[in-house]
């Protein structure tokens, strides 16, 4: 993550919370996010350097098109600044900030199967008991740890997988 994208996010975030505007810019840049990494197509548009700002403003306020004036100021201040490649990762850590400033953090949980709002309910608690904040929850399916769970908060890691244990099963038996 570069600085220069921290600087950006952080000086929106300012700008947002004094036009008490942080959760709409939020909810925009949880859009970039999703469709900058999931769209090829723009992510070589913003970062080609052949492609005029005319061309990349006039793609962005289209695609963006239901995004709100801060936003849209946002990539003409990025765009002015030669910055506009950087856009993505702006918003990534325009909405880390925003977790922070509202004391909630996203806890990361790898099943091998999708979580039931039951065992969504228990993390949440247990996030919350370990942390002290609230989190949301980001549910990440890989079948190869068979079952069990990995839950990730921020730098906390707690393992509880069934291929973990065989594993260190495995190195225990070995000794």
């Amino acid at each position: 993550m570069g600085r220069a994208a921290i600087r950006y996010a952080k000086a929106v975030l300012s700008i947002a919370q004094d036009q008490k505007a942080t959760q709409d810019v939020q909810n925009d840049m949880k859009t970039i996010s999703e469709t900058v990494e999931n769209s090829p197509e723009l992510r070589m548009l913003l970062n080609s350097p052949l492609v005029k700002n005319e061309v990349k403003r006039a793609s962005l306020k289209e695609v963006f098109k239901g995004s709100g004036a801060l936003t849209h100021k946002l990539f003409d201040v990025l765009l002015a600044n030669k910055r506009v490649d950087q856009l993505d990762q702006v918003a990534r850590q325009y909405s880390l900030l925003f977790d922070q400033l509202n004391n909630t953090q996203v806890a990361t949980v790898t099943t091998a199967i999708p979580l039931d709002d039951a065992l969504r309910t228990k993390v949440l608690a247990k996030v919350k008991e370990l942390t002290g904040n609230e989190a949301t929850i980001e549910n990440l399916i890989d079948e190869s740890i068979i079952g069990g769970f990995i839950l990730r908060v921020g730098d906390l890691q707690y393992n509880a997988s069934i291929a973990h244990k065989l594993t260190s099963l495995k190195r225990e038996l070995s000794n």
